[in-house]
């Protein structure tokens, strides 16, 4: 069976890329001419920049929850070294493969004296708590039929992060590791876990999905107006939209799932013109938001090492 999935799993990948851009495509070769027709303002622009704004903060704190999630993991660190390291990879994810931001972090944090083990679990151990964090927001303004799986969800990924189950599943991989290599020192002969519930970096993670759906917001103000009443709604669609974006395998950053899943998730909300025009841009700016970030903090650090 696993040999199965393995095979399949590049396969699936194409196939969920394949679907959404032929998705998309079919929505703009259907509404061009709407998309075509729409104009954005000085004030539209001004919203556009503030999106900007508001998505470059959501990277920077980012990487400062990222840095609590390795002080939670006994590695001594701070926010702004973190959140530098962070902003400096992040930018790597749009490589084929989508790990490169990854591995950038582990080789930063093993740079600096830090422990591999640790270094390798932070990076699996952040995006367990982005799952979580867009989980906890989804309900506030989806559907009620919907509530159930939402909920279950997040109580299996709330589950999961416990000490008491993660640091089962660390000692698990130790020993295979251990195996492998043949050496059965724990973590080059230090010992790590998780010693209480990373409760900080989950609120953490809470607010940078919330930036990143405030950012959202902004893209849209350019092109219809939206009442305090639809804002749950929009941050719940968006939560999920980014949650498929981050674990559905596809394109290098989620491009595409994000943007099909939104579409669907706001149809009949919204015409597809404005949809289609929204998505774009939120795109556009959080791709300039990321690239912004890299070049910010190569400067800033550059500036330290003189």
């Amino acid at each position: 069976m696993k040999k199965i999935l393995s095979y399949l799993k590049p396969y699936l990948r194409w196939a969920i890329l394949g679907g959404t851009l032929f998705f998309l495509l079919k929505a703009l070769k259907d509404n061009w001419q709407d998309v075509a027709a729409i104009r954005i303002d000085t004030a539209g622009w001004g919203w556009l920049g503030l999106s900007l704004s508001v998505t470059l903060t959501a990277h920077v704190w980012g990487g400062w929850v990222w840095g609590w999630i390795l002080q939670a993991l006994g590695q001594p660190t701070t926010g702004y070294w973190a959140s530098l390291v962070y902003l400096k990879t992040n930018i790597a994810k749009y490589l084929p493969g989508n790990v490169w931001q990854f591995v950038g972090r582990i080789s930063a944090v093993t740079a600096a004296g830090g422990s591999f083990g640790v270094a390798t679990l932070s990076v699996l151990l952040e995006p367990l708590l982005m799952a979580a964090s867009a989980l906890a927001i989804a309900p506030i303004g989806s559907q009620s039929e919907h509530w159930g799986l939402q909920l279950l969800s997040l109580a299996a990924v709330l589950i999961g992060i416990h000490p008491l189950f993660l640091n089962r599943v660390i000692q698990y991989l130790r020993r295979i590791k251990g195996k492998v290599t043949g050496n059965t020192s724990a973590d080059e002969g230090r010992d790590f876990k998780l010693e209480r519930y990373p409760l900080l970096p989950l609120l953490g993670e809470i607010g940078f999905v919330g930036l990143r759906g405030a950012g959202f917001l902004c893209t849209l103000l350019p092109f219809t107006s939206i009442s305090l009443e639809q804002v749950p709604s929009l941050l719940s669609a968006f939560s999920i939209a980014w949650l498929f974006g981050l674990i559905l395998p596809g394109a290098p950053g989620g491009i595409g799932v994000f943007e099909a899943t939104a579409i669907a998730l706001l149809d009949g909300q919204y015409s597809p013109a404005l949809l289609l025009s929204s998505v774009a841009f939120y795109r556009l700016i959080s791709i300039l938001a990321e690239a912004a970030g890299a070049g910010l903090a190569w400067i800033i650090d550059g500036n330290r090492r003189k």
